[in-house]
């Protein structure tokens, strides 16, 4: 088997300089001599946090020190820890830096640390696990990659990612593969610009690795600590996307082979900027790429080692040696019988193995027929082959998986009007498919017993169904909104006073689509809101006025209109502002003025102590707020009336109490 030496040891902290850092991408490679098996959900391929603890805080600038505070969320908290699906979200790519948000490991699910709002937010995400007390000889390869924005702070303001990897039981801070990132000045080597910088550069660095060296910790408890903050003026951010690897074997891809390949491929861990193969005795260089390729492969009990370089000191120098053996086996896994629920895509097969080729047939409904575990939403029910196989072609195996393809009709119908008047005889029925499960929902709440294909609308509202079949699919149909109205009470509107041969504006109310005024005498148009009223003689005109709403609703209103010989106004010449209800106002009563300039009143000393100059309700015997006992005030009315003439008038009035 495999064993491991490291050389030259170096103890390093870098501060990443130039820029707010907005985006991290954490992932993960766990490996273990003599094939143990990973943490319990290190990877998150139970596609949710158990094992991990997710923290959300704030940073400060504290004196001169950047200070991040974070507490335990309970749990993932909304926007901050974001889990990704490699069968949804397979193909998406940070905004950034152009690289896939999903670690490129293979595996099926990858977490979102932080979002792109700032506010001086922090986000936390920590697992511990202890290694085994036989196990002497441990290692872990964590990746990452990051994109900084250049807000030109002061280091201890800036927005920042911490790694940090701890032995807990002998609290010692591992600092050779612990580092601190943040912008301070000047672009960083292995570093390339965003092209969506708009006017603040970013900087975006790809997919790096650091190797966590264990050797020698059996029986240590270790924990993996990643922090993201936004900048302490809070108008930058930081976000990370999270993922271990599941494979826990040895550090070689293809150092076990099949007994029938006829090459062999040997990759090193991921993620290093540089690599040197040898043979066992450091006397021949054997290639400088991160994948080596024997054709015909080695004996087996070869023994060849690779130095790995990290990105500018981001870690710690390695050499790792890998005992070729021809004893690898495979099984293809093309994962338990599922279903697809109305089209959407549901992931099969199993995380994918290092150096073996896939083949998935047929190849319909498939996201990629060429990968371990794709996404499949065939269109009927289908059976998939799998076919793996060692890409040095051997190790042929095959595997069968059923998707079943369950499809909902979400279609819905509306029979009768969506818009009616409650008295019409008019309704809204909606109608669905009939299958398993039916619940109508009204403005987002179930509706009691509302659980029939047919559903008969009597309230107002936005109307949906929520559908599910014995398949355990559900899906929700469109939503239409529903409206019953009712009619609006009747009203009279106060007496109208015209003037002979003048024509005259009525108003009625305009809540409606259509109104017709009744009779049409005198009227220059009964179907407007606003006719024109002109009479020749004097008379009494009393009008009914139909306005009907989009939904049929019919309200009649009243409207009399007196014809007088001329403009006039009327003003009393006393009232009793003494709040009994009767005569407490002082107005002007305008008969055929169109419109008011003012009507001012003023004390027997010529004080001005109220003035109108729109329809209001009038004075109420007081002056600053204060009571006036009885005497005489002198008023003065001026108005335009609707014979284009200006109207004043004059006159006294006594305030009796």
């Amino acid at each position: 088997m495999p064993t491991i030496k490291n050389y030259n040891i170096k103890t390093k902290k870098y501060f990443i300089r130039q820029s707010v850092l907005s985006f991290l991408t954490l992932c993960f490679s766990s490996f273990i001599i003599n094939a143990q098996n990973c943490p319990n959900n290190i990877d998150f391929e139970k596609g949710d946090f158990s094992g991990w603890t997710c923290y959300t805080g704030s940073v400060a600038a504290v004196g001169n020190a950047n200070v991040i505070s974070l507490y335990s969320s309970g749990g993932p908290a909304p926007d901050q820890h974001t889990m990704y699906s490699a069968a949804i979200n397979g193909s998406l790519t940070d905004y950034y830096g152009g690289f896939p948000v999903m670690c490129p490991n293979g595996s099926r699910y990858s977490v979102k640390l932080g979002n792109n709002s700032a506010g001086a937010q922090a986000e936390g995400l920590s697992y511990e696990f202890t290694i085994p007390s036989d196990r002497n000889t441990y290692s872990l390869i964590y990746h990452y990659a990051v994109v900084f924005q250049d807000p030109n702070h002061l280091p201890f303001q800036q927005p920042r990612l911490e790694l940090e990897i701890m032995n807990v039981t002998d609290n010692e801070l591992i600092t050779c593969s612990s580092f601190t990132f943040f912008p301070n000045g000047s672009p960083l080597p292995g570093f390339f610009m965003s092209p969506h910088s708009d006017s603040v550069a970013v900087w975006c660095k790809n997919w790096s690795a650091v190797t966590i060296n264990l050797n020698g910790k059996a029986g240590k408890t270790i924990r993996l600590f990643f922090k993201t903050a936004d900048c302490t003026f809070v108008r930058h951010f930081g976000y990370a996307y999270v993922d271990v690897n599941s494979e826990c074997s040895s550090e070689f891809v293809g150092a076990t082979y099949c007994p029938d390949d006829t090459a062999v491929n040997v990759t090193a861990p991921y993620g290093y900027q540089g690599y040197t193969w040898y043979n066992s005795t450091f006397t021949q260089v054997l290639g400088t790429q991160q994948t080596i390729n024997f054709n015909p492969p080695p004996p087996p009990g070869t023994t060849i080692a690779v130095e790995l370089v990290p990105f500018n000191g981001y870690g710690c120098l390695d050499t790792l040696y890998a005992l070729m053996l021809d004893t690898l086996k495979l099984k293809a896994n093309a994962g338990p019988d599922v279903i697809s629920c109305n089209k959407n895509p549901v992931l099969i097969g199993a995380i994918p193995e290092p150096s073996v080729n896939y083949y998935w047939s047929p190849v319909t409904g498939l996201s990629n027929p060429g990968i371990a575990n794709p996404g499949a939403n065939p269109d009927v029910t289908t059976t998939y082959i799998l076919t793996s196989q060692s890409s040095g072609g051997g190790c042929l195996t095959t595997d069968t998986v059923v998707v079943k393809a369950s499809i909902i009709d979400s279609s819905m119908q509306l029979k009768g009007k969506s818009l009616f008047c409650i008295n019409s005889g008019d309704s809204a029925v909606l109608e669905v498919q009939p299958t398993n499960s039916i619940q109508w929902i009204r403005n987002g709440s179930s509706v009691s017993g509302a659980n029939q294909y047919i559903y008969k609308v009597t309230q107002s509202g936005g109307y949906y169904a929520a559908l599910s079949n014995s398949d355990g699919c559900s899906i929700n149909t469109r939503t239409e909104n529903i409206v019953i109205e009712s009619p609006r009470q009747g009203i009279s509107y106060p007496i109208e006073y015209a003037v002979i041969n003048l024509p005259f504006e009525l108003q009625a109310r305009t809540f409606g689509i259509s109104i017709l005024w009744n009779p049409s005498t005198y009227l220059n148009n009964p179907a407007i809101p606003n006719p024109l009223f002109t009479a020749s003689e004097e008379l009494d005109q009393l009008y009914s006025i139909d306005i009907k709403t989009a939904a049929g609703c019919l309200t009649v209103d009243i409207q009399l209109v007196k014809v007088i010989k001329e403009v006039k106004v009327y003003v009393p010449t006393a009232f009793t502002p003494n709040n009994d209800g009767l005569n407490d106002y002082l107005k002007p009563t305008m008969l055929g003025i169109k419109e008011l300039n003012y009507f001012r009143i003023y004390h027997r000393g010529g004080q001005l102590v109220y003035d109108m100059k729109s329809n209001q309700s009038g004075w109420d015997g007081k002056i600053g707020g204060v009571v006036q006992t009885t005497g005489v005030f002198v008023w003065i009315f001026q108005g335009i009336g609707w014979d284009k003439q200006v109207h004043t008038q004059k006159g006294t009035v006594v305030i009796i109490r």
